[in-house]
């Protein structure tokens, strides 16, 4: 039997960083983030025939093989993967462990800055629900993914990843403390369209440990640094109006929410930005961007930039020069998907 799944990558388009403990226990986060027609897929082949682990990455192209056990030990390579099937084991199948070949790929780099490990982990835990038929819904597997990698692997990082990968499409998110609170937006799909044309895609070809920088940014706040502290509560506002400009298919005011959110997302922590960025963010602006930011944590991986009109071109010319990639993308209103071939 064979057991596919697929989750897609998000743009996280305002408030990025509310969603991250304590900023969110002690203030609430919010966030509007839409996927992308970019996935991270996985694929269980199960054995029958012998009693043995192979876990493939298609990214890396190495193959990792263990002995049938109900853990694994992690390695530092394959962690996301081991996660996954060390809890399911533990929670859902008795502790007996099971035997199969798990394949991942990812459509962008890791470290990219698109939630590509929280992505992955969804994707994997995605594929074995299916497998298994456990009786989780969106919310019980978007809050299992975030606890495999905040809690069982110690993986710093936001809430936003796990459940926009799970739940698919334009949503609002809102955090308080453990809560989560996914409100999907009902957008107009010539106004989608019109913004996937308009806000260019573009992989810097350097990537970077997000941990590190979200680190610091939870130290920021614990030592009730101010100056970081306002920056997020600027943030937090970004993502009501970036929610307003959605709902009211309002093109004009991205570029200008997404150019104020890049100015105080720079004050949350040391590393997310660098002269490399700098440089590539001021010539997309001297192109006719109107404003753009980092995916993600920062310190490198996709930056987007909002043009308007005929103004695209131009853009896209001037960075490419830089030597980076464009990526075309679309949005999707479908999250979480995995099905069996028998």
């Amino acid at each position: 039997m064979i057991i596919r799944s697929k989750a897609p990558f998000r743009l996280g388009l305002a408030g990025g960083g509310t969603d991250v403990s304590p900023y969110s226990d002690q203030f609430g986060g919010a966030i509007l983030n839409a996927t992308i027609s970019l996935y991270a897929r996985t694929t269980i082949e199960t054995i029958e025939t012998e009693e043995s682990i192979t876990f493939f990455s298609v990214d890396n192209d190495k193959t990792y093989t263990f002995n049938c056990e109900t853990e694994l030990p992690l390695n530092g390579e394959i962690d996301l993967q081991i996660g996954v099937y060390n809890r399911v084991v533990k929670e859902f199948n008795n502790n007996k462990p099971l035997s199969f070949k798990l394949t991942t790929s990812m459509d962008v780099p890791t470290g990219s800055g698109l939630g590509t490990s929280s992505t992955l982990v969804v994707s994997i835990l995605g594929a074995f629900v299916e497998w298994l038929q456990l009786p989780l819904g969106e919310y019980d597997i978007a809050k299992l993914a975030y606890d495999i990698e905040r809690n069982d692997l110690k993986m710093a990082g936001g809430k936003q990843d796990q459940y926009a990968a799970t739940f698919g499409g334009v949503n609002f998110m809102e955090f308080y403390g453990d809560r989560v609170v996914v409100n999907p937006l009902r957008i107009k799909k010539s106004f989608l369209h019109e913004i996937a044309f308009d806000l260019i895609l573009y992989y810097t070809k350097t990537s970077r440990e997000s941990a590190k920088i979200i680190e610091k940014q939870i130290e920021n706040v614990k030592k009730l640094d101010a100056k970081p502290i306002e920056a997020m509560h600027e943030l937090k506002k970004h993502a009501f109006s970036m929610k307003e400009a959605f709902l009211r298919s309002e093109v004009s005011k991205i570029g200008t929410v997404l150019h104020e959110s890049w100015l105080n997302k720079k004050e949350m922590a040391t590393g997310i930005s660098n002269p490399v960025i700098d440089n590539v963010y001021d010539t997309a602006i001297n192109a006719g961007a109107i404003g753009g930011k980092i995916s993600g944590a920062g310190g490198g991986g996709f930056m987007m930039f909002f043009t308007e009109k005929t103004k695209r071109y131009a853009v896209v010319k001037a960075l490419e020069e830089l030597g980076g990639e464009v990526k075309r993308y679309e949005f999707t209103n479908n999250g979480l998907f995995a099905w069996t071939l028998k």
